[in-house]
C-alpha cells in the first residue's frame, strides 16, 4: 500500500501505513516463534490419541467420544474468524498476550474439571484461543526485511508442522506416563510462559486499519471474493492437506496390521520419524525469496506423488511388493513415504503463505486467518474421506485418494503457469 491513507469502497475500512517499528526478526527471535507456534498448535492435534481415556474418565457415550478432538479444530476454525481479524483493528502484542493468556486458562480447567459439559466448553476455547498462531505469523513476517520474508516464514512454520507431526506422540507419552489430564496441564503452564516472554519480546505493534469490527468481518468475504492470490494458494494448500491428513488418518489404522503390528509406541516412533519432512520448510522459504517459487512448488507436488506411490508400494503391495517377505524394509519406505509426503505438504503451505504475508500489510492478520481456514477445511474432507476410504478399499484407497488431493494441487498450479500467474 503506496499511499499513507486509502479507502476501500468495497470493505468500506480505511487504511492508513502501517506502524513503523525498530525491532527486526533476530536468529533468536526467529526460533523463538518457531517453539512457540511448534507447541500452540499441540493443542489441536494432541487430544486425537487421547480420546479414549478422556471418554472413559468423564463417561462420554460411545457416540460422543469424538467429541475431545474435534472441539478443539471446531474452537480454532472459529477463532480464525472471530479473533485472528482483530490483528488488523488492535494492538497485537496486548491481543497476543491476552488470547494466549485466555489459551493457558482453559487449559487448566480442562485439566482440573471433572465436569463433561465444562471439558468440552474448555478445550472449545482453547483452540479458539490457539488461533493465536495465525497472529504471531504475520508478526514475524512484518519483523522481517521483505527480501527475507520468505525465509522468516518458512523459518517460522517448520515449529508449526513440526508441533502438528509431533502432538501426537507427544500427547501419547506424556498420557501413557501421567495420565491424561497432565497433558492439558503441562500445555497450560507452557501457554503462560509464553505468554509472558511474548509480552517481554514483542514489539508494539498498531494496525494501520481505522474501522469498526463487524465492518472487518464483512472484508474477509470480500477478500476472499476479490484476492486470486489468496484463492490460487489457499486452495492449493487445501489440496495437499487433504492427502497429507488423509494419510495421517488411516497409517495408525495399517500399522497395526500384520506385517507391522505396531503398538502406540511404535506408532509415536513412526510419527517421529516421518517429521523429518518438516526441515524443508525453511529451504522453501528461501527459494521462494530467491524467485525460484514456481519451481520449487512444481518439485513439491511431484514429490508428493512420488512419495504416495512409494507408501502404495510399502503398504499394499504395489508392483509385487511383498511386505510380508520385507518387513524392514516396508517399513523404511513408508517412513521415506511420510517424510517426502510432508515436505511437500510444508512446500506449498511455506510458498503460499510467503505469497500472502507479501500482499496488503493492513490485512495480514485477515488473509492469514482465511489462508488457513480454507487449508484447515481441506485437512478435515481429506479426514472424513479417509476413513470412508479406509473402509470401502483399505491402504489402496487411502493412497488413491492422496494421489487425487495432489493431482489436483499440481494441475491447479500448471495451470496457473500457463495462464502466467506466479505462486
Amino acid at each position: 500500500m503506496n499511499s499513507s491513507a486509502e479507502t476501500h469502497a468495497d470493505t468500506d475500512v480505511t487504511i492508513s501505513a502501517e506502524s513503523p517499528h525498530t525491532h527486526t526478526l533476530t536468529p533468536l527471535l526467529t526460533v523463538f516463534f518457531a517453539t512457540a507456534v511448534g507447541v500452540i498448535v499441540m493443542n489441536l492435534f494432541a487430544a486425537q490419541p487421547l480420546t479414549g481415556a478422556i471418554s472413559r474418565s468423564l463417561h462420554l457415550a460411545p457416540q460422543f467420544a469424538g467429541l475431545a478432538a474435534m472441539l478443539p479444530q471446531l474452537g480454532y476454525a472459529a477463532g480464525l474468524v472471530l479473533l485472528v481479524p482483530l490483528c488488523d483493528l488492535l494492538e497485537n502484542r496486548r491481543l497476543i498476550v491476552r488470547t494466549l493468556a485466555c489459551c493457558a486458562v482453559a487449559l487448566a480447567i480442562a485439566m482440573f474439571t471433572g465436569s463433561r459439559g465444562v471439558f468440552l466448553a474448555a478445550v472449545f476455547v482453547a483452540g479458539a484461543a490457539s488461533s493465536v498462531i495465525q497472529m504471531l505469523v504475520p508478526m514475524a513476517a512484518s519483523m522481517a526485511h521483505e527480501s527475507h520474508r520468505g525465509r522468516a516464514v518458512g523459518n517460522v512454520m517448520s515449529g508449526l508442522m513440526l508441533g502438528i507431526l509431533l502432538s501426537r506422540p507427544a500427547a501419547s507419552l506424556i498420557a501413557g506416563t501421567i495420565g491424561w489430564r497432565a497433558f492439558y496441564g503441562i500445555a497450560g503452564v507452557i501457554d503462560a510462559l509464553l505468554a509472558v516472554v511474548l509480552y517481554m519480546q514483542l514489539p508494539v505493534r498498531v494496525p494501520s486499519v481505522s474501522t469498526r469490527y463487524s465492518t472487518l468481518l464483512r472484508s474477509l468475504w470480500t477478500l476472499l471474493r476479490n484476492e486470486r492470490v489468496l484463492q490460487r494458494n489457499a486452495v492449493s494448500a487445501a489440496l495437499v492437506m487433504g492427502a497429507f491428513s488423509a494419510f495421517w488418518t488411516a497409517i495408525g489404522l495399517r500399522l497395526v496390521q500384520p506385517p507391522f503390528s505396531f503398538g502406540m509406541n511404535g506408532i509415536a516412533l513412526f510419527a517421529l520419524a516421518g517429521a523429518a519432512g518438516a526441515i524443508v520448510t525453511p529451504l522453501a522459504g528461501r527459494a521462494g525469496d530467491r524467485g525460484l517459487g514456481r519451481s520449487t512448488l512444481f518439485a513439491g507436488h511431484i514429490t508428493m506423488l512420488v512419495a504416495l506411490v512409494v507408501i502404495g508400494v510399502a503398504g499394499s503391495g504395489w508392483g509385487g511388493f511383498s511386505a510380508s517377505a520385507h518387513p524392514l524394509l516396508a517399513v523404511a519406505l513408508l517412513v521415506a513415504g511420510a517424510a517426502a509426503l510432508d515436505a511437500g505438504v510444508v512446500t506449498d503451505q511455506t510458498l503460499g503463505r510467503r505469497a500472502i504475508n507479501l500482499m496488503n500489510p493492513a490485512a495480514r492478520g485477515r488473509l492469514n486467518g482465511l489462508f488457513v481456514g480454507v487449508f484447515f477445511v481441506g485437512g478435515a474432507l481429506g479426514t472424513v474421506l479417509s476413513g470412508a476410504m479406509w473402509a470401502w478399499a483399505g491402504w489402496d484407497g487411502v493412497c488413491a485418494l492422496g494421489f487425487c488431493f495432489t493431482g489436483l494441487a499440481f494441475v491447479l498450479r500448471l495451470a496457473g503457469a500457463a495462464n502466467g500467474r506466479d505462486v
